[in-house]
């Protein structure tokens, strides 16, 4: 099976440092990044990167109460605290407006070749043994008897096979924009996006939530060029601090600069 693209996360990795792992089985999957940024016009004029946000939900189909919802956002939050990007009391009092976006897309099939052993039988047969008798007499003497030896199976190679699979992709996008009123039925400029994704015979989407935000993490705010492909591996100290969810993170946010007042 194609495992779901793992790169070293330097930036992250200093703020999760603390997290130890132990006694788990990891398991890497390959995600998909496409990450975009661009300088707002705020930050052209100010020259202070924006900071502060208020994340919603960019499908309306995906209330903001709902719980599926409720949890990928802390995932998304906690992604964001790494980069020192904090949620401001209010959406007016927002430099930017994260807008989020997951789920699921329709199933597709595909052929693979995997690989499958090839066993062979060896050995085995019948060979004739002379085995001690005593008659009623008390003479003694021989006998032949037939030993029945059962054959067993070698390996002897492999074979590649071709397999018809079920394939779902799982997906997260993070968009960020200005916070300002939309112009002539135009939306406020971007300043970021990361748009994550990850495909294979798993339909478990919220299994891959924290995987998802944890290959979003190292991208927020930077341009990737061309769609990457980076392993990411569960359990290991990026998808540990993004499923502690912003509670573990309260003191990285404190730390923030007061707010800026909007011009």
């Amino acid at each position: 099976m194609k495992l779901p693209l793992v790169r070293c996360f330097a930036s992250t990795a200093a703020i999760v440092s603390g997290f130890v792992i132990t006694g788990c089985a990891t398991s890497t999957y390959e995600v998909k990044v496409d990450a975009i940024s661009k300088a707002p016009s705020a930050t052209a004029k100010s020259g202070v990167e924006p900071q502060s946000y208020k994340l919603k939900s960019k499908n309306p189909a995906l209330g903001e109460e709902n719980l599926r919802y409720r949890e990928a956002a802390e995932y998304v939050k906690t992604a964001l605290s790494s980069k020192g990007l904090y949620e401001a009391p209010s959406q007016d009092r927002a430099d930017m407006i994260v807008e989020l976006d997951y789920g699921m897309d329709a199933p597709r099939t595909k052929l693979e070749r995997v690989s499958v052993p090839v066993y062979a039988q060896a050995g085995g047969g019948v060979r004739y043994e002379q085995v001690p008798v005593t008659d009623a007499k008390g003479n003694a003497s021989y006998r032949t008897v037939a030993v029945y030896q059962p054959p067993r199976n070698e390996l002897i190679g492999f074979d590649d096979v071709p397999r018809q699979v079920t394939i779902y992709e799982k997906y997260l996008r993070v968009t960020a924009r200005e916070n300002k009123p939309a112009r002539e039925g135009r939306a406020p400029d971007e300043v970021w996006s990361v748009n994550v994704s990850t495909e294979d015979e798993s339909k478990d989407l919220r299994k891959y939530l924290p995987i998802l935000a944890s290959a979003t993490a190292d991208y927020i705010g930077k341009d990737s060029t061309t769609q990457r492909t980076v392993k990411i591996k569960d359990p290991s100290q990026i998808t540990e601090f993004i499923r502690r969810g912003v509670s573990d993170t309260s003191s990285a946010v404190a730390a923030q600069p007061t707010e800026r007042p909007k011009n």
